[in-house]
């Protein structure tokens, strides 16, 4: 996960990305202007910045051009603007910007924007290196293959059951006792395939809400109406 640096000078903006992204399993770091940001920018290294255009002081591009200037655009910037315009947005580009998001952000743009910009910077892995010494055996064609199974003459054919696929120590197939009333045991069913998914996804709300065809906030209601233990699927500890 990543470390993102969030710059903007309303409240209210920088308490909702930071729930989002936190819930996501990034680390946030929060600035509501240029001076917050520079310091912060020192101190945690972002992989990624979400930078207001409009702020009191010193507005977002000025800041993104004096990053450019003195070397320290070392991270992808994604600008945000709520009066923003198609020349705000070149401009911004021009002078570093990854991307562009206009306000009210939308969900899925903001976290399509932000992949994609995490995608993009993401050191590729080494290719790995050959192994240099070591003989290769071939198999004789008159070798014969001995198959997966073997069933001698007379004996009788074994057959077993492969063990249930486990995510996180959660077993895909669940026992239920149905000796009870339907409310109950539905909800006892709803509880392990929400767990289920939580589990299988890393504890991202976004994905298993697509996963499960449900509402964010719905998704959210029905886990604290079920108890499911939010904070025991939250990837590195997040929020």
């Amino acid at each position: 996960m990543a470390t993102i640096l969030v710059v903007d000078d309303e409240l209210g903006i920088r308490a909702l990305l930071s729930e989002i992204l936190s819930d996501e399993g990034h680390t946030i770091e929060l600035a509501e202007n240029a001076q917050q940001a520079r310091a912060a920018r020192e101190r945690s290294r972002p992989d990624l910045v979400l930078l207001d255009i409009w702020m009191p002081d010193v507005d977002g591009v000025t800041l993104l051009k004096e990053w450019g200037s003195t070397g320290q655009l070392t991270m992808p910037v994604i600008m945000m603007s709520g009066h923003g315009t198609i020349d705000t947005a070149v401009e911004a580009t021009k002078f570093g910007a990854m991307a562009f998001l206009e306000k009210p952000i939308t969900l899925q743009k903001l976290l399509r924007a932000v992949e994609q910009a995490l995608v993009k910077t993401a050191p590729r892995p080494a290719p790995p290196a050959p192994v240099v010494g070591l003989p290769t055996y071939a198999r004789p064609e008159s070798m014969p293959v001995m198959p997966s199974s073997v069933t001698l003459p007379g004996s009788v054919p074994s057959l077993v059951s492969p063990p249930p696929v486990q995510h996180q120590g959660l077993a895909s197939e669940q026992m239920f006792e149905l000796d009870r009333p339907l409310r109950e045991a539905r909800d006892a069913f709803e509880k392990s395939y929400f767990e289920f998914h939580l589990a299988k996804e890393n504890g991202s709300m976004t994905r298993v809400a697509e996963k499960t065809g449900l509402e964010r906030t719905h998704l959210y209601r029905k886990l604290k109406q079920l108890g499911v233990d939010l904070s025991r699927n939250k990837r590195g500890g997040g929020i």
